[in-house]
């Protein structure tokens, strides 16, 4: 989910201005400086999104109620870029912890079956234990089939 709303780049620079309540050329300035990177029709004009224009607001809510200058908010904005790229490399390598996680349980449930054909008198000649991924190899091994 975005936190910054709508991606949809639909407004012309006079639109987005009102709705963010800068002048045009302070848009064009944010855009020169890469504080705001609004899309571009096929003949170059700019087109904002309700995200860029919720970004230009905050940028001046920056500038204005904290006094932060521009170069400082352009550092603000990169890090809370990197910090969301960082959440979401977290969501997908807490995903593959759990994934192998359950990789493991199964292997471990593997092992444990094998360990229990291993001990049976039918498996006289014996099977040895191997990885998960050599499982089915085993298993017809140990039932005799070659």
């Amino acid at each position: 989910m975005n936190p910054f709303g709508d991606d949809s780049p639909v407004y012309v620079i006079s639109v987005a201005a009102e709705l963010s309540g800068l002048h045009p050329q302070t848009l064009r300035t944010y855009d020169r400086m890469g504080l705001v990177s609004p899309g571009r029709t096929s003949g170059r004009g700019r087109r904002y999104s309700m995200r860029d224009i919720v970004l230009l607001r905050e940028i001046q809510r920056l500038s204005q109620d904290e006094g932060i200058n521009l170069a400082g908010i352009r550092q603000i904005l990169d890090l809370q870029r990197e910090s969301e790229v960082l959440r979401a490399e977290v969501v997908r390598l807490r995903g593959l912890v759990e994934e192998l996680g359950n990789e493991l349980e199964s292997t471990r449930a593997v092992a444990a079956r094998l360990a229990r054909l291993k001990n049976t008198p039918e498996s006289a000649g014996g099977a040895e234990l191997v990885p998960i991924r050599q499982t089915s190899v085993v298993l017809w091994r140990a039932r005799g089939e070659e």
